[in-house]
């Protein structure tokens, strides 16, 4: 990476809070001359992008909803990493989704609805491009020009968006703003908003869910180099970050790459171990696009291409749960049925197994089971789009206990894990950790798999294996 140390002249430096070893003043003659020899940038105002209509139209029911009262959705700012490096910037969910400004959305920007007879008036606040006769266009390694590359200008912002636009200085906040992640009943209401997805959001789900399969793909190609190397994981997702950056905008979350027992835990993401075969490898991925909705897929992989007879029949039992989980999912059912279903499969497995001191029906008891959950603490659905875990502010009896409708996508993803320490299994379980996941979109007519494409039973997986290994 280039020195992203300022330079300035010694009575900028004396001017400075916190005067540093690194800064170095600039000549008379780059001072005389920076300002001059630039060819003109024509502003050019291009049609609204694909996403604008839709936007608009969530914007009016944020408007109606808050009828008369000022509305500030923050895009946020960039965030330190270290000393003077920051973490790429991604834009606050409910101003993505409220602007259509995705990857390319500015830092510090400010969606703002003013209050004007029975609606607002609507402003996209934003730091326009840097005139270059300014110091701002050489001098801050943060936001200049000359740095980072050039920034939008406000003429094709408002082209291209659909939405007035106004220099991040004219901004002015005042008390009674309602802040997106400081006001309850405003990110309650853009997270409910998102639950049922237009006909734009689950294109570009579809298109997320396409991308990573190819992610997924990749990864069984180089499975060899990933055993081969002592930290295998990384390579596996090394290999999906590159499918993600050149298909996609980045990953959805943090890959999983869980080989042998680290497939037990259920966050794992440090991917520091080996690759080892014999054992299975838990790849919980997903690729988040330009736009970025993103998908969430999980595929648990035998290292060396063939399921041993016990893997085989963990990883058929979690297959039966999710498919058991799609067939309960139907229009007007309550989201937590999904789940429901899903447990029952899994509270017979394991009673079958003779891994319970209690029947299934006793470990389903509402207050006295849940003996089963010790192989399966997590819920076996969440709502997806534009987060992997999306409308997480909404009300409990809208997200748990609503229903389900046309538009909405979720996750079905349950699993088995026992962990390698666990005595309460025989040895031959210990260290499997199996889980499947898929992209459920809901329609009128019943649920379906958008990631189906992606093999999922035991055979299915096998014969992937053999075709691209």
């Amino acid at each position: 990476m280039t020195d992203t140390s300022t330079t300035e002249t010694a009575e900028q430096a004396e001017r400075a809070d916190k005067p540093s070893n690194r800064k170095q003043p600039y000549g008379q003659g780059f001072l005389d001359t920076i300002s001059t020899g630039w060819a003109d940038r024509p502003s050019i105002a291009p049609p609204a992008r694909e996403q604008a209509p839709f936007a608009a139209r969530r914007r009016a029911a944020v408007s109606e909803a808050f009828a008369g009262r000022r509305i500030v959705v923050p895009a946020g700012s960039l965030k330190q990493r270290s000393n003077d490096t920051d973490y790429p910037f991604r834009a606050h969910t409910a101003f993505a989704h409220l602007t259509g400004w995705a990857a390319d959305s500015e830092p510090d920007s400010a969606l703002v609805f003013e209050p004007s007879g029975d609606g607002h008036d609507v402003t996209l606040f934003f730091r326009e491009r840097a005139d270059r006769t300014t110091s701002e266009f050489y001098s801050d390694a943060t936001i200049g020009e000359f740095w980072i590359g050039p920034r939008p200008d406000r003429d094709g912002v408002a082209g291209d968006l659909g939405v007035a636009t106004a220099p991040l200085d004219e901004f002015e906040s005042r008390d009674g703003d309602l802040v997106v992640g400081e006001d309850a009943e405003l990110d309650a209401f853009v997270s409910e908003l998102r639950l049922v997805k237009d006909d734009y959001e689950i294109a570009q789900m579809q298109l997320a869910v396409d991308v990573t399969a190819r992610g997924f793909d990749d990864i069984i190609r180089e499975l060899p180099r990933a055993i081969a190397h002592g930290r295998g994981e990384r390579i596996i997702e090394g290999v999906f970050h590159q499918r993600a950056r050149s298909d996609g905008n980045w990953e959805g979350y943090d890959t999983i790459a869980a080989a042998g027992p680290h497939a037990c835990y259920l966050h794992w993401t440090r991917n520091d171990g080996p690759v080892v075969p014999g054992d299975l490898v838990l790849i919980d991925a997903g690729v988040e696009v330009d736009s970025l909705y993103t998908a969430d897929i999980t595929r648990t992989l035998p290292v060396n291409g063939t399921f041993s007879p016990t893997q085989r029949k963990v990883y058929e039992a979690v297959r039966e749960a999710a498919d058991v989980a799609f067939a309960a999912a139907r229009p007007g059912v309550r989201f937590r049925e999904v789940h429901d279903a899903a447990m029952r499969v899994i509270a017979a497995k394991v009673a079958e197994w003779g891994l319970l001191p209690v029947t299934a029906e006793e470990a389903l008891e509402a207050d006295r089971g849940g003996h089963h959950r010790r192989y399966m603490v997590h819920g076996t659905s969440h709502h997806l789009g534009i987060d992997v875990h999306d409308c997480a502010a909404a009300r409990r009896e809208m997200y748990y206990d609503g229903v389900l409708e046309p538009g909405m996508v979720f996750t079905i993803e349950p699993g088995l894990y026992f962990q390698a320490d666990d005595v309460t299994v025989p040895e031959e379980y210990r260290g499997i950790g199996v889980r499947i996941e898929d992209d459920i979109r809901m329609t009128a007519d019943g649920p379906v798999n958008m990631s189906a494409a992606i093999p999922r039973t035991a055979d299915e997986v096998e014969a992937w294996m053999a075709r691209l290994g």
